[in-house]
């Protein structure tokens, strides 16, 4: 722990974390907030999980593409001006009467203007910190990420349940305006400047830890987007106990993370991590009580942060800092289009199947996330003996004759 207090005392650590913690805290909240405001209205999970869906899908399409405006267009303008759009996409969502495919169109439009605070931060962290420190700044920055999934689903079903599904969307619409703005304002997001990049959008998934890294992390955030359906599904709209068996799966996971922080990278770092989360997954479905479910939540959750981080390492070892941006917009992408996926196909299956149908497609996901980390594990580069900061950007020095 003695690490991880000395990178807090670095100068800004602190502030950034804890600024963009406050402005990703409507990511914990808004799914589960949405879920139970369209089922209420729609009486549908089915509906619920096509709403969730188009939200993920507008992230997924935009995040490589706001992540290379930063480097054209500068952090800032892009963060407001997504910021914007996206708070006032949230308070439609809220407030207005709309058909099922108006809610979709809200929702989609919604992710697309979601803003890019992800891909900023994780591209400012190497300017902050020596190269030492990087690997355990992304472990940190997994776990600390964590408390959005332990406090989000808390306080949005307790709003949704005890108030209503309106107020808990409103307040992690607050969230993000207040947490989007204090991270604007920071001082560290002024004075990095991403180089703008020198290849087409997309070129960045050539790099085979990028594309890696992405497609794992599609299947992980779609078996955990498709377990949270599930859980919401066996408790229903009449209990909390959804809220409080997520929050533990979060503390498992910051557990986890902080834990696993310090252990060196090699090949099969990322395999490893994605098989817990898989056995925690396939124990749920053998018995849909609380005390059962939280021990199976807490054996997957102990691999999630882990494994992100590992994805972080990975990806920022292997591009050059002017494609750092996109490559994690690009893995934004992946998980945010799993969490699509998952929402949906869990949504459709519980009704259909129950709860049941949730559980079985977040063990489908999971354990294709780990076939695909063992079989592709020569993608995985070996980080042990080695730092994750970025590759240098180099260009010809004009010399004076």
């Amino acid at each position: 722990m003695s690490g991880y207090i000395d990178l807090l005392k670095t100068p800004g650590v602190a502030r950034i974390i804890s600024a963009q913690l406050v402005a990703r805290l409507p990511s914990g909240m808004l799914s589960l907030a949405f879920l139970i405001h369209i089922e209420t209205i729609f009486e549908s999970y089915g509906a619920a999980g096509l709403v969730l869906a188009a939200t993920s899908i507008g992230q997924g399409v935009a995040g490589p593409l706001t992540s290379r405006w930063m480097g054209r267009l500068g952090m800032r303008p892009v963060l407001i001006t997504t910021l914007i759009i996206c708070a006032t996409g949230i308070a439609l969502i809220a407030f207005a009467p709309l058909p099922l495919w108006g809610y979709m169109l809200v929702a989609l439009i919604t992710g697309l203007s979601n803003p890019p605070i992800q891909p900023a931060v994780r591209t400012i962290y190497p300017k902050m910190v020596t190269s030492k420190q990087l690997t355990p700044l992304f472990s940190l920055d997994a776990s600390a990420q964590e408390l959005i999934w332990i406090s989000g689903p808390v306080v949005t079903v307790f709003l949704a349940l005890q108030v209503s599904p309106v107020a808990a969307i409103s307040v992690a619409g607050t969230f993000l305006i207040l947490g989007g703005t204090w991270f604007i304002a920071s001082p560290e997001v002024g004075k990095v400047r991403i180089p703008p990049s020198k290849h087409r959008i997309g070129v960045v998934l050539k790099n085979r830890a990028v594309l890696l890294a992405t497609i794992t992390g599609f299947l992980m955030i779609g078996s955990a987007a498709a377990i949270e359906v599930g859980v919401v599904a066996v408790f229903g709209e009449g209990g909390s106990e959804a809220g409080f068996l997520l929050g533990i799966w979060a503390i498992a996971s910051l557990i986890g993370g902080l834990s696993m922080g310090h252990l060196p990278i090699g090949p099969w770092a990322l395999t490893r991590r994605l098989f817990i989360i898989f056995v925690g997954m396939a124990m749920a479905p053998f018995a849909l009580e609380f005390w059962w479910l939280a021990i199976a939540l807490i054996v997957a959750g102990i691999g999630i942060a882990p494994a992100l981080a590992v994805m972080f390492a990975i990806v920022s070892a292997s591009v050059k800092f002017s494609a750092t941006a996109e490559a994690y917009g690009w893995l934004g992408t992946g998980q945010l289009i799993g969490a699509a996926l998952g929402s949906a196909i869990a949504g459709f299956a519980i009704d259909e199947l129950g709860p049941v149908g949730g559980f079985s497609t977040a063990i489908g996901f999971a354990l294709a996330a780990t076939i695909v980390g063992a079989i592709f594990v020569s993608w995985h580069p070996d980080l042990r003996g080695r730092d994750a900061s970025p590759l240098p950007d180099t260009e010809p020095v004009a010399t004076i004759s």
